[in-house]
């Protein structure tokens, strides 16, 4: 990330995959509970229309881990950590820690940056990070979307995340392990460029006007707006990912079918469910990420 250094200084691209992964998985540690919430936000529409009509289980951030830690107990709220884990060891390394290394391979190290390079730099290293941790965030959403209510005889889908990797594998074949993965690029190079970018410019803008010196508080406001500009352009992909991945075989023949059955069924504001969550938990996961990003990056430089 710019920071008023020069490129020779630099930290090796080894500290920047090592220290994003990292940071990543403090992030996930910190803003779980709140990825769980958004999840069951994004699927209650389906789940509802499959059991009759009944009534909204979930309403709203805190309502939902109210509802999740009542009925289920708290550890439910980290159903899914194991393959979160896994995602962002693999997932952030990639996307994060190569992004610097791409950018200036397509610039061929020149010092000036245009927005259309950073962009595409971000596509990049978002569509390799799907490539590489697709399996993960399959089982990651499974885990978060199931629901255990052992008084009204609901069992868990999965009882362990190796055995999740095992029986999808076994049951939907080595394809369902990247089930929904196109629309996993999509949202995640929009997610990659809205962070990464926004993080990347807001943060040269704040030096380059001398507003804040390249400390906290600047790492602060700049993962804030990333956090914030992600969730108001990811979100829509975001839910069509996570209903794809969460379906059962046969339900949607792909990731249009089941934007189209969304916007049939439930109207354009289903593609905003979970914004909320989506915005918390972006929000403080930017915050959380880049500010250990920054700091594991010195430490190890």
């Amino acid at each position: 990330m710019p920071g008023g250094r020069s490129a020779d200084l630099s930290p090796l691209v080894a500290v920047k995959v090592f220290s994003a992964g990292t940071a990543g998985c403090l992030a996930d540690l910190v803003t779980f509970p709140l990825d769980t919430a958004k999840v069951r936000l994004q699927v209650q529409g389906e789940s509802t229309s499959s059991v009759n009509g009944h009534r909204v289980r979930y309403r709203g951030v805190f309502g939902t881990i109210v509802t999740i830690v009542r009925t289920e107990g708290p550890r439910s709220l980290y159903s899914g950590l194991v393959a979160g884990l896994h995602r962002q060891a693999t997932f952030a390394s990639v996307r994060i820690g190569l992004y610097d290394s791409v950018k200036q391979l397509y610039t061929r190290g020149a010092e000036h940056v245009g927005i259309g390079t950073r962009l595409l730099a971000g596509c990049t290293t978002g569509a390799m990070a799907v490539t590489f941790a697709q399996p993960t965030d399959v089982v990651k959403v499974r885990f978060q979307a199931q629901v255990s209510l052992p008084e009204s005889g609901s069992v868990k889908r999965y009882s362990s995340t190796i055995e999740a990797y095992k029986t999808i594998a076994r049951e939907e074949g080595i394809k369902g392990l990247w089930k929904g993965c196109l629309p996993n690029i999509a949202r995640n190079s929009i997610v990659n460029c809205s962070e990464l970018v926004t993080y990347d410019i807001v943060k040269e803008l704040i030096l380059k006007h001398h507003l804040m010196t390249d400390n906290m508080p600047c790492h602060l406001t700049a993962a804030f707006a990333a956090g914030f500009c992600t969730t108001m352009v990811a979100s829509p992909v975001d839910v069509v990912k996570t209903r794809y991945m969460n379906s059962v075989p046969g339900q949607y023949s792909g990731s249009v079918s089941c934007a189209l059955t969304m916007l049939v069924k439930e109207g354009p504001t289903a593609f905003y469910k979970g914004f909320m969550p989506s915005f918390l938990r972006l929000g403080s996961w930017n915050i959380v990420m880049f500010v250990s990003y920054e700091q594991i990056q010195r430490a190890n430089w």
